[in-house]
């Protein structure tokens, strides 16, 4: 499944991409960019056999702490990203236990980490050598599955004294004619704040998020039938955690960024300069068009990857592939009773997700600057932004990086096939590279 996962969304950023080809200029938009430039010369790459990675933590001495949640491990690297240590892993008896659910790193205190297990409720604290100093409790257990999720745009983030991770959605689930269907999902998503030592939570902002309403039917045979409407081009937010604690909320309608810093001030920086395309009415008929085709190619060729793809598009439209999309369970009740009560109750059967692509005429007037999931804070105080380019640019993958001021200083062009998975101080880059069923991982810098 992650290697559909991995191919299904390659193939819909293909598809996005090559459908979004005509340019009209934005009225009072700047050119006024700054120049692409490639990011430097791979330093260092990992030899050892490493499977899926969400994320990392970089620490003194050009170290590694990585989060292997393929094979279920922690592990820390030293500055030839070489393995020298193993901190977490499935090992009986191990009292540094990775569990069988969702698991992350977190930028803690210094240079500690912490390592959060939602199945277990629990957050190991390591230090900088990769020892294990202490176990904390999570805040709160109803938020150990956000805590956790620690793909690429998701996950939660220390902050002067506080946890920041995106909150769960109140979405609720009623019986239609017997039939499970969802109401009141909503459009945007709140980032919330914890404080470790009292426990209380507040609202830090808000982020636009897409809305997706799945629809769920029963045939006479009782198996159920999913489809999802999504919207391929959506207009979302994105937000990041700034090594002094500063939120930063990057707003997708006019590209600007609102701060919310760690004493409290908020403040907003001007629009940032962008080459925006205003589609009109034929290219977002052809978008639509070649993204119900690709979904229909691969249906076609791979029943089975409905799932992935499905996943892809919650990835790149709002959800985050590391996890970070919410997730609903149901419960299978019988009737008139608790759960099992009048004997075992057989789930039914689900067929493979079917995905729809909502009416051209829903989708934006201008192609929005980034899909969700697009934005990371570095080591040195910069917001990168992978960008949905807007016209034609060298293969691979280009990063606006804002500074501070909310200021657009560099375009990074990351090499084709590579994933940023974190970042060290000076403008070191740590990438990842998919080869087969397992990952390396190269430290580059940028020039």
């Amino acid at each position: 499944m992650k290697r559909l996962f991995a191919t299904a969304t390659l193939a819909l950023t293909a598809a996005l991409t090559a459908a979004l080809t005509t340019a009209h200029a934005q009225p009072g938009s700047s050119t006024s960019r700054p120049p692409i430039r490639p990011l430097g010369p791979v330093a260092a790459a990992t030899t050892d056999s490493l499977g899926t990675i969400t994320n990392v933590r970089a620490l003194p001495g050009g170290r590694l702490l990585v989060n292997d949640i393929s094979a279920r491990r922690v592990l820390l690297l030293d500055s030839t990203l070489a393995i020298v240590k193993v901190v977490a892993d499935t090992t009986p008896g191990n009292p540094n236990a990775y569990g069988s659910g969702m698991a992350s790193l977190i930028a803690f205190r210094g240079d500690s980490t912490l390592f959060v297990d939602a199945q277990s409720l629990s957050m190991l604290v390591i230090d900088a050598n990769g020892e294990v100093q202490r176990v904390m409790s999570v805040p709160r257990a109803q938020d150990a599955m956000m805590l956790a999720a620690g793909g690429v745009g998701a996950g939660a983030f220390y902050s002067n004294g506080h946890l920041v991770y995106r909150g769960m959605p109140a979405i609720r689930m009623q019986m239609v004619n017997g039939t499970p269907q969802m109401s009141g999902i909503p459009d945007t998503m709140a980032i919330t704040r914890v404080n470790l030592q009292t426990r209380v939570v507040d609202t830090v902002g808000f982020v636009k998020i897409p809305r997706s309403l799945p629809t769920i039917t029963r045939t006479d045979d009782g198996k159920m039938n999913v489809s999802i409407e999504v919207n391929p081009l959506p207009v979302v937010d994105e937000w990041a955690v700034l090594p002094n604690g500063d939120v930063a909320f990057v707003r997708g309608r006019d590209y600007h960024v609102d701060w919310v810093e760690a004493n409290g001030t908020r403040r907003s920086s001007p629009k940032m300069a962008f080459d925006w395309k205003r589609l009109t009415d034929e290219d977002k008929a052809k978008l639509v068009d070649s993204v119900k085709t690709l979904l229909d190619k691969q249906a076609a060729a791979n029943p089975g990857q409905g799932a992935a793809m499905a996943t892809a598009f919650g990835s790149m439209m709002g959800g985050g592939a590391g996890g970070g999309a919410p997730r609903v369970q149901m419960m299978i009740r019988a009737e008139g009773g608790p759960p099992g009560a009048g004997g075992p109750v057989r789930a039914p059967q689900v067929a493979p997700p079917r995905i729809n692509v909502v009416a051209a005429s829903e989708l934006p007037d201008y192609q929005p600057p980034f899909f969700a999931t697009s934005t990371r804070a570095d080591a040195d105080g910069n917001l990168w932004v992978l960008t949905i380019p807007t016209k034609p640019q060298p293969a691979g993958s280009v990063y606006d990086v804002i500074n501070g001021k909310g200021d657009v200083i560099e375009r990074v062009l990351v090499p084709e096939g590579r994933q940023v998975l974190g970042f060290g101080p000076g403008g070191v880059v740590y990438l990842g590279k998919r080869d087969g069923t397992s990952t390396v991982i190269e430290r580059a810098r940028v020039n």
